[in-house]
């Protein structure tokens, strides 16, 4: 594993990130890991951030709103289709996603939330702040194509502790 400035791996991130990615997350002994589709990479409050959104509704969301870290796991191009897929279609509170989608935890370098292990890129977050989603800030036609049940997202700015590439996938 090779550490990395944020931004090295930002074009990476952004071209597998409407393929998917892991968002993962670990609070006393409960492990989950969900796919991720959106999000956003920068600058904020003199701190490098990736920004994650997650429904209220997932089993993940629980987890994060007790343990306040968690890490992003992306793969490379084609890889982890069926897993990413099945990880974003199952919840964790029905299903352990580690054995079922042949996934494997590795521990993070510097949260307790691990990483998945044969991943290319991999970030390690502290959430810094959170902020539910306001129906009444969103135009009219993004909340009839993404939010008809009215499950908005909780965005988490998760402040980046740790990003590197593993040099030995592929």
């Amino acid at each position: 594993m090779r550490d990395m400035q944020f931004s090295e791996l930002a074009p990476e991130f952004l071209g597998q990130l409407p393929y998917g990615a892991f968002l993962s997350v670990q609070h006393a002994g409960e492990i989950n890991t969900m796919t991720i589709g959106w999000g956003f990479i920068g600058y904020i409050w003199q701190r490098p951030a990736l920004i994650v959104a997650v429904r209220p509704t997932r089993y993940t969301y629980n987890l994060l709103e007790k343990e306040r870290e968690f890490t992003v796991s992306v793969p490379a191009a084609k890889e982890f289709r069926k897993s990413l897929a099945l990880a974003g279609s199952r919840s964790g509170r029905d299903v352990d996603k580690f054995s079922e989608f042949e996934l494997m935890a590795q521990p993070g370098k510097t949260v307790s939330s691990p990483i998945i292990s044969g991943c290319h890129l991999h970030y390690e977050c502290r959430v810094l702040y959170r902020q539910p989603l306001n129906a009444d800030e969103l135009p009219s036609e993004l909340i009839e194509k993404f939010y008809p049940q009215g499950d908005f997202h909780v965005l988490y700015f998760g402040e980046i502790l740790s990003s590197y590439y593993n040099d030995s996938v592929g």
